[in-house]
Parts: C-alpha cells; sequence; structure tokens
C-alpha cells in the first residue's frame, strides 16, 4: 500500500481540492469540516482521509465525500473512491482537550461530548431509533440511480420527520400514499416554503414504497433533471426511449415543480407523460413551492392536472414544531442541549428547518472539536452569521401584506379611500402594528398608507387599543398578528 504522507505531489492535488472546496461551501463550514481531514493511504484508486471522530467521519460521508472524490478524480483521474477512518489518537488528544476546558471552566459542561464518541451523558434514554432503509431498498435504490432517479437521503424516512400542526395534513397525506398498494391520490402535490420537509417527505414515501414492494419502479428526480432528460433526447433524436423510460415507471415523484414554469416545450411533455401514468393507474407524487393555482407561466391544462389529485401544503413551523424538532435533533446526534440553548435556537431561526437543524450541529461540532459547555452564550457567539441573516427588520409593506390576507382584503385597500368597516378595520390594525413592530415615525406610517395624516395614525392606534381591551376575539386577531409577523 502506498502512503501519502510527504508526497508533494499528492499532497498539493489534496491542496487544490481543499481550495474548491471552501469556495463552494463557504469559511464556516470549511473550518468545520475539511480542515480537520489528514490524508492516511491510497492503493488501487481509493483514497483513505482520516478525521478525529466518528461524527465526523458520519457527517463528511454523508455530506462531502461524494463532492471530495468528483474534485479530485479532476485532479488525478486514477483517484475512483473516498473513504474516512477515525485516528484514535487523535480523537484521545481532543477528548483530553475538552476535558480539560470543562475541568478549567469550574463546572460540568451540559454537554459532555467527547472526540471519538457519538455519545452524551443522558439519563434519558432515546424515545425511539430511526427506522432506516433495508439492504435491498438501498440496492434497488442504487441500481435506479445509475438510470434516471436521483439519490436518495437515507436519513429522510418517515421515522425522522417531525410531526406537527403545521405539517401533519402533508405527512398523513404522504403516509396514505407511501403505504397503500393502490393509488389513494392522484398526483399527490406537496408545497410550501424552503427548508419545511417537502423534500424529506418526498424522499419518504420513495423509501418506504421501496421497502415494502421492492418489484416497484420508484422514480425520484427534480424538474430540472427532467428537464435536461427531456432537452437531451430531443437533442440525441432519441425521444422513444425517453418516453419509454418515463412511462414505464410505477411511481414518478418530482421535486420543485415550479422550475417548469415558461418552459412551454418541457411542460408539454410533462402534460403528456402525466396522462400517460395516470391512464394506467401509476402513482405520481409532486412538490412546489407553491400551490398549482398560484404556479406563474404554467399551462391552464397542466394546472387544471395538477390540482386534480390532493394538494397538501406545510405552513411555516410554529415554536412547539422548532423545539421537537430540535429535541430530535439532538437525540440524533446522541447529545443532550439546555432547554435554555434550544429555546434560544427556536425563537431566533423560524423560517427554515434545514437552517435550525444545521446551527444545532454547528454548535455540537464545536464541543466535539473544541470542547467545552453548550451555553446560550456560546450559541450567540458561534452563530452570529446566522442569527444577522435572521434579525432582519420588518418592513410595512410586509405588514400591510399579512393584515390583508387575514383580514380577507386586498393590499391595495389599505392606501385606498374606502371606508367602510370591512376595510377600514384592518387598515387600523395594520396601522397599529406598523407602530408597534416598526421604528417608523406617525408621519410615516400615514404616507405609507395613502397619504394619510400622523393623527389618522394616532387615531387608529388608540381605536385598536381601545376594542382590544373590549372585543376577546379581536384581541387574539392582533396577538396572532404581532406573533406571525415577529417570527
Amino acid at each position: 500500500m502506498k502512503s501519502l504522507e510527504g508526497s508533494a505531489v499528492d499532497q498539493a492535488e489534496w491542496d487544490r481540492v481543499k481550495t474548491r472546496l471552501k469556495l463552494e461551501f463557504g469559511e464556516s463550514a470549511f473550518k468545520s469540516w475539511v480542515t480537520p481531514i489528514t490524508i492516511s493511504t491510497f492503493h488501487n484508486g481509493e483514497v483513505e482521509l482520516a478525521v478525529p471522530t466518528r461524527f465526523m467521519r458520519d457527517w463528511i460521508t454523508t455530506h462531502y465525500a461524494e463532492r471530495i472524490r468528483t474534485l479530485w478524480n479532476g485532479e488525478n483521474p486514477s483517484v475512483r473512491k473516498i473513504t474516512l477512518k477515525v485516528e484514535a489518537a487523535r480523537a484521545a488528544d481532543a477528548a483530553a482537550k475538552a476535558e480539560r476546558a470543562a475541568e478549567k471552566g469550574g463546572e460540568k459542561a451540559p454537554v459532555a461530548v467527547t472526540a471519538g464518541a457519538n455519545t452524551a451523558r443522558s439519563t434519558q434514554p432515546p424515545r425511539h431509533a430511526a427506522v432506516r432503509p433495508n439492504a435491498a431498498a438501498v440496492q434497488n435504490a442504487v441500481a435506479l440511480n445509475g438510470e434516471l432517479s436521483a439519490p436518495l437521503d437515507p436519513r429522510y424516512v418517515f421515522d425522522n420527520f417531525v410531526v406537527g400542526k403545521p405539517n401533519e395534513f402533508a405527512y398523513a397525506a404522504a403516509k396514505r400514499v407511501a403505504e397503500s398498494d393502490q393509488v389513494s391520490f392522484n398526483p399527490l402535490f406537496l408545497y410550501g416554503g424552503v427548508g419545511l420537509g417537502k423534500t424529506h417527505l418526498m424522499h419518504a414515501i420513495a423509501w418506504e414504497i421501496r421497502q415494502r414492494s421492492p418489484e416497484r419502479k420508484v422514480v425520484y428526480l427534480s424538474a430540472e433533471k427532467f428537464m435536461y432528460s427531456f432537452v437531451r433526447a430531443l437533442r440525441n433524436q432519441d425521444m422513444v426511449s425517453f418516453k419509454e423510460q418515463f412511462r414505464s415507471v410505477d411511481v414518478l415523484m418530482i421535486d420543485d415543480v415550479q422550475f417548469i414554469s415558461g418552459k412551454d416545450s418541457t411542460q408539454e411533455e410533462f402534460f403528456h407523460t402525466f396522462n400517460a401514468l395516470v391512464d394506467q393507474g401509476r402513482q405520481i407524487v409532486l412538490s412546489a413551492d407553491k400551490s398549482p393555482s398560484n404556479l406563474e407561466e404554467i399551462g391552464d391544462r397542466l394546472r387544471s392536472r395538477l390540482s386534480s389529485g390532493l394538494v397538501a401544503d406545510l405552513h411555516p413551523t410554529t415554536f412547539e414544531l422548532r423545539l421537537g424538532i430540535l429535541d430530535a435533533k439532538a437525540e440524533q446526534l446522541g447529545v443532550v442541549v439546555p432547554p435554555k440553548v434550544k429555546e434560544f435556537l427556536a425563537h431566533k431561526i423560524t423560517s427554515n428547518v434545514r437552517e435550525l437543524e444545521g446551527a444545532l450541529t454547528r454548535l455540537v461540532a464545536h464541543a466535539q472539536l473544541v470542547g467545552g459547555a453548550l451555553t446560550l452564550e456560546t450559541a450567540q457567539d458561534l452563530l452570529q452569521d446566522l442569527l444577522r441573516a435572521h434579525d432582519r427588520r420588518l418592513t410595512m409593506e410586509e405588514i400591510q401584506k399579512r393584515v390583508a390576507e387575514h383580514f380577507k382584503i386586498r393590499v391595495s385597500d389599505m392606501s385606498s379611500a374606502r371606508r367602510s368597516r370591512a376595510v377600514a378595520r384592518p387598515r387600523q390594525v395594520a396601522m397599529y402594528l406598523s407602530k408597534q413592530l416598526t421604528s417608523r415615525s406617525l408621519p410615516e406610517i400615514g404616507r405609507a398608507f395613502g397619504g394619510r395624516d400622523h393623527t389618522t395614525v394616532m387615531h387608529a392606534v388608540r381605536k385598536v387599543e381601545e376594542l382590544a381591551k373590549a372585543d376577546t376575539a379581536f384581541a387574539e386577531d392582533v396577538e396572532l398578528l404581532t406573533r406571525m409577523l415577529e417570527s
């Protein structure tokens, strides 16, 4: 076996690969995950890399190993595989460092994470062990990946999906489709904002079907890949093969359907593929960031088809659901996180579950690599960049839009001369919230509401306060809007 250590040429290749990784993943991720990697051995096209902990090995294998292999293969075509191992000596050094840091602080760390061990000092057993795809399902997935389907993430299974009020309907619909041998809803159309769980449910459906019925051909891919396959078939004059590929599947799953908006030829072919599969009684599952009725530049025929099955939305997460997600992530990582830290993250990172989980992972990785306790101060310090992005300034335009949606009026009514109660009352609420939640002056607020005088804004604020004291239902409306805008 050839050792790579001390080889200037091979080290230079690795240095160039690291430069590319730093550009692609950013400074923070690079320092956390790439900097600790060292080269160990090279044999028969397989590079073995060394990392200090099992946690790092598992994380890098899942998230970075394939990209490292691709980049390194570009530098050296003989590199065909990347594997990672844990170096015990380095793990022991890191563990000793963490212990010394805890002793120096005069108290035990709330999270006892030592390098080389993915465990924590906890008196509570895990709530459940996540069910992973079995070997047959994985083998089936790998075979299909080589042909048409995109890779499935083994972490995205139903057991790992945290269910709450905002997503329980979509979750129930996805489970029904995955567990039924008959076509339940065709199509099942999942929609919601970024990081709310659409892709997780799509992968979970695919894994469940492949485990229950390995003989069924399940194809999961993005709308972008569908479009690319279609364009390539056109260019190669091979449309017959393209049609056979897509119309012979048992379950077709396409993520991010909004990306075919404005692509007339792709929409036309997708429409015909859709019809062919429905006519054969095959299952279709789709996802997008908006409901079918709100997708722009989608033809009426296709829009009607997309709406013809079950449309299920995933709403923004609540504080309680975000806490549940953090609990599940901490359990998965094998750590105990102080309640104040979880509450802080759940309050501050509200729009994206991936960012929420990523923030916790960053804190745990820091505890493993550097040592010390997971405290509120540590979280504030380590997550400065993420927290700054979420501490955005609320605008009056956002307030007007949210209040108009809540009271079912047009946004333009906020600035109109209409004085009917159905319009005037929501306008007063929006003025009140603008005064409470922004730093704008009364004259500025008045100008944003159709050039009204500052005394009109003062009257609106007083009126809303009076009504909130006298009318419980109205007070609850105002409180709900306030929470929604602050989250």
